[in-house]
């Protein structure tokens, strides 16, 4: 099948599933041999690891894999000789939409919201890795489609479900430290590039398509190693910088524990990014409404990337040095330091000695999402539901990267910034490549 007969049939097909009402079948008997047949949108990287985690189930067959480049297949053969290869999304979701259960999609981001969307559209179960999508038009899009055709969804923050974040979580709602008064969440990784693209371009290796690996984005020549396969992240039309790389991670344990909802304002303080690239070494400052966990009507959040860190004085309240990456969490009563996936520390220390941690069961990311599925009622703990407004919270600290020093008021049900009309602009792409528009997204 042509580019041209599968963006055909995929328009066709997706258009007619979301007119169509929700309907998620028995898996069970809709399965051949009565396992959920998974699909992996990705063969290497993140998709590889996401893929090896749920085909741990043994309710798990691994039906297909998709992926534009054919010089990942090979490992995927290896492992899994009976799954089916497709280099086009469209078309496997053609010619196998009634024949597959569930997907995982790790693919770049400016990927995850037009084949997310597809599946959800098509009933598909979906396990989307972080962030939800590259930008805030199709964040809000997924996560209200996902709901309305009552599929199980779960974005991959493992660390969500790891020991470390759920005690970070039990203590502070337990009020061990207090009230919270603000928060500060940082990373030292620099997913970003303070030049702009060459104007060369390559040759496109004969197994690689371009074309497709481009997708929803806006056409441009190869240029070897710039884009594919990792430096992505750092480029504003397909990733998200440190922020949207790392802030899923790091925003999820403040975020549940806090029971917060959308910020109230953005603002950026740092380097600004350029046409082509995403900045390093910024500061982006959030005000969410205040909620029961927190000390005022408000409470303020503050995120540090690449050399940006938080201020010295906080540090010497937590043993005078901080972590590459993690939280810290200002109480009434005390403060908690808590490392990406380390166990979290209460301070003053000797005022915490002894301090009892919450007594939790152990849970599976992956794993969690298919027993939801196989169970049907239960949700998993990062569904769309948690993930997308999470999402939401880190996509407004890119976008806010572009208007460093203006504080944007953000009006969430709207999904519009009342003060600046520029930033309106950029909630969403302009425009699709023909061949990848997004059925139904407004």
């Amino acid at each position: 099948m042509n580019h041209l007969s599968s963006r055909r049939s995929f328009l066709r097909t997706t258009a007619a599933a979301l007119a169509a009402p929700a309907f998620i079948p028995n898996l069970r008997a809709a399965s051949p041999n009565g396992k959920i047949r998974h699909v992996s949108f990705g063969a290497s990287g993140m998709a590889r690891a996401d893929l090896e985690s749920i085909s741990r189930s043994p309710s798990v067959e691994v039906f297909a894999v998709v992926d534009v480049d054919k010089r990942n297949w090979d490992g995927i053969t290896k492992a899994w000789p009976n799954a089916k290869l497709y280099q086009d999304f469209r078309e496997f979701l053609a010619k196998e939409g009634d024949n597959f259960d569930s997907a995982n999609v790790s693919t770049p981001d400016h990927m995850h919201g037009i084949i997310g969307s597809a599946c959800i559209t098509l009933g598909k179960h979906v396990y989307g890795q972080k962030p939800l999508t590259q930008n805030l038009r199709e964040c809000r899009h997924i996560t209200n489609l996902a709901r309305a055709k009552g599929v199980m969804t779960q974005m991959g923050i493992q660390v969500s479900s790891d020991f470390s974040e759920r005690w970070a979580q039990g203590l502070i709602r337990e009020g061990a430290i207090g009230k919270i008064k603000e928060v500060h969440s940082f990373s030292n990784k620099e997913w970003g590039d303070m030049g702009t693209a060459p104007t060369n371009a390559d040759p496109i290796p004969p197994e690689f398509d371009w074309n497709l690996w481009l997708g929803v984005a806006t056409e441009r020549p190869f240029i070897n190693g710039y884009y594919h396969p990792g430096n992505w992240r750092k480029r504003r039309d397909f990733g998200t910088g440190t922020l949207g790389d790392m802030g899923c991670h790091m925003f999820s344990g403040w975020y549940r524990a806090l029971d917060l909802t959308s910020p109230l304002s953005v603002k950026y303080s740092g380097p600004t990014p350029n046409k082509d690239n995403w900045a390093i070494n910024g500061k982006v400052a959030y005000t969410f409404p205040g909620t029961a966990f927190t000390a005022d009507k408000t409470v303020n959040v503050t995120w540090y990337d690449g050399s940006a860190r938080p201020p010295a004085e906080l540090a010497s309240l937590v043993g005078g040095r901080i972590p590459d990456q993690g939280s810290i969490f200002v109480g009434t009563d005390g403060i908690m330091l808590f490392g990406h996936g380390s166990r979290p520390l209460l301070y003053p220390l000797d005022k915490f000695k002894g301090h009892p941690y919450p007594k939790l069961e152990p849970r599976d990311h992956w794993l969690d999402f298919v027993d939801c599925i196989l169970d049907g009622k239960r949700k998993p703990s990062a569904n769309f539901d948690y993930a997308g407004p999470l999402t939401e919270s880190v996509l407004l600290g890119c976008l806010a990267s572009v208007f460093p020093d203006k504080e944007l008021t953000w009006d969430a049900a709207n999904l519009t910034f009342p003060n600046n009309p520029e930033a309106n602009a950029l909630i969403g792409r302009s425009s699709y490549r023909k061949g990848f528009e997004i059925p139904g997204l407004a």
